[in-house]
């Protein structure tokens, strides 16, 4: 049998992993010294508290998760017999999946017969949860995981995400964004617009004066890039900016139709940390990332 996995900073909640058969494993964040595991140290994730806590001036940590940490996430299906693949954030933007690598390794000497598959999805957030659940699409109709992987080689890159942050600080703290820093300043009132690229990178690919212009540069770049965008999902996250989604939603709509499958997530704490709140961001389907 093959076991679906995926983690937490996809955006991916324990109801909709549910809802796919995916098990969740946990990215965690530190505030003064204290680690949390989204999931699995609470139940629901209270964005509003999160973020507001942030907007008070709390700056959190993030780290990886140990070779330990993955061979108890793995090795009970490797012993039951069966097969894993895990649909995984960029593996660009951290090192935990070299911890993730010994563990496999380990686990397979000790589990010779069993299989373990990845998929990178090159992203983060919502970047990753649109891939995730499109392949959870797959494996509820019985696809084989090699018409998986083969679906993988070409559509990963079909799925982009835009997004602007809000508050600068989050990112120069996290250092994760290349061109940030240089282009932006200390510019008051200035929103990069953010992308991950091919390679799994965040990217600034430019600047917009307030939240309003930032928003209509979204929804700009979906118009100009998307590709059959009424045949896949249409994600809208946010970090505790409910009125920006909401003429998100309005804005897309407006676009493409009523039609439009759209869903909303909030961001996880995890990759939240790095952003910062009212951040606000669109995945979708597109000719290229």
């Amino acid at each position: 049998m093959l076991v679906l996995f995926t983690d937490t900073d996809t955006d991916i909640t324990p109801k909709v992993a549910k809802e796919f058969g995916y098990h969740l494993i946990s990215m965690p964040y530190s505030i003064d010294g204290v680690t949390t595991y989204p999931y699995e140290d609470f139940e629901e994730f209270d964005a509003h508290a999160f973020y507001d806590s942030l907007r008070g001036g709390i700056l959190p940590k993030t780290s990886g998760i140990s070779s330990e940490n993955y061979k108890k996430y793995f090795e009970p299906h490797f012993r039951n017999g069966d097969d894993i693949l895990y649909v995984h954030f960029s593996a660009a933007m951290t090192a935990t999946f070299e911890a993730m690598d010994i563990a496999v390794k380990e686990l397979k000497e000790k589990y010779p017969d069993r299989k373990f598959y990845t998929i990178d999805t090159k992203g983060i957030t919502i970047g990753s949860l649109n891939i995730v659940e499109e392949i959870g699409d797959l494996y509820k109709a019985g696809k084989t995981i090699d018409e998986i992987m083969e679906w993988s080689k070409t559509e990963v890159d079909k799925f982009a995400v835009y997004f602007f942050a809000d508050d600068l600080k989050f990112f120069k703290a996290s250092g994760r964004v290349s061109g940030l820093a240089g282009t932006m300043g200390t510019l008051l009132g200035i929103r990069p617009i953010i992308h991950m690229n091919s390679e799994g990178k965040m990217v600034n690919i430019g600047k917009e004066k307030g939240r309003a212009k930032a928003l209509s540069r979204l929804i700009s770049i979906v118009e100009e890039l998307q590709e059959d965008i009424d045949k896949h999902r249409v994600i809208v996250a946010h970090t505790d900016a409910p009125e920006l989604v909401n003429e998100a939603v309005k804005r897309l709509k407006e676009k493409f139709g009523d039609g439009l499958r759209i869903e909303i997530f909030d961001v996880n704490p995890t990759a939240g940390s790095h952003c910062g709140p009212s951040t606000v961001g669109i995945s979708f389907h597109a000719k290229h990332r």
